[in-house]
């Protein structure tokens, strides 16, 4: 064999020697690591008050900040128009909006659904609102609703803070309704149920049968 040809195969068994030793550290190498969960970085989340004190203390008054900032009112005295006009007033909106936005998927971190001792408005034969353990088994039953119905708060808070980017007044109204109707559509599956239309018919009836002379009572409807 001619010295050419013998380093033509000593040059092929290296070339397949590296190649061996490269593919057995390619399989004996760790498969990597998944990426680290939020809780490893800053801890799990653990909630201070019950749904009821988070939506009493924070996310009911924030909405205010929306709620109020258009608004048409109309007495004795005339029309008077509310909409944003300073600077002051769009801060006063975003505020709301990012509060929402964020404040909403507080509701997702497990906790009581109303403060110790509170069984809400739910003993009696005519009881409209449904105790603590009653929402968290309707909760438990069906999470899919529940976690929708924060969906659509959180959006409405993302609404707002793109109409404040843009400054628009006209679709500030959109978003007060939407807002009024994501808070209404929850209160009325997970807090007071009972409040249809025939309790409110039953409640007419009683308070107009007064005794003679006196004046009906007027109804006032829980916010």
């Amino acid at each position: 064999m001619t010295s050419v040809r013998i380093r033509e195969h000593l040059s092929i068994a290296s070339g397949f020697t590296i190649l061996c030793i490269v593919m057995a550290g390619c399989s004996s190498a760790k498969p990597t690591s998944p990426p680290p969960r939020t809780s490893d970085l800053w801890g799990d989340m653990k909630p201070v008050v019950s749904v009821k004190e988070l939506m009493r203390d924070m996310l009911d008054p924030i909405a205010d900040n929306i709620f109020d900032s258009i608004s048409i009112v109309v007495d004795k005295k005339g029309t008077v128009e509310t909409s944003p006009k300073t600077e002051e007033d769009w801060e006063r909106i975003r505020i709301g909006g990012t509060t929402l936005a964020e404040g909403a998927y507080l509701l997702k971190i497990p906790r009581p659904f109303a403060p110790q001792g509170d069984e809400n408005n739910s003993t009696g034969p005519e009881a409209v609102e449904l105790s603590p353990a009653q929402i968290l088994a309707k909760v438990t039953h069906d999470p899919v609703e529940w976690n929708a119905r924060i969906e659509a708060l959180r959006n409405v808070g993302l609404q707002v803070l793109d109409i404040v980017k843009r400054k628009d007044v006209k679709e500030l109204w959109d978003a007060s309704d939407n807002l009024d109707t994501a808070c209404e559509a929850c209160h009325k599956s997970y807090w007071y149920p009972g409040e249809t239309q025939a309790f409110y018919d039953r409640l007419d009836r009683r308070l107009h049968q007064t005794p003679s002379g006196t004046a009906p009572k007027s109804r006032v409807r829980p916010k």
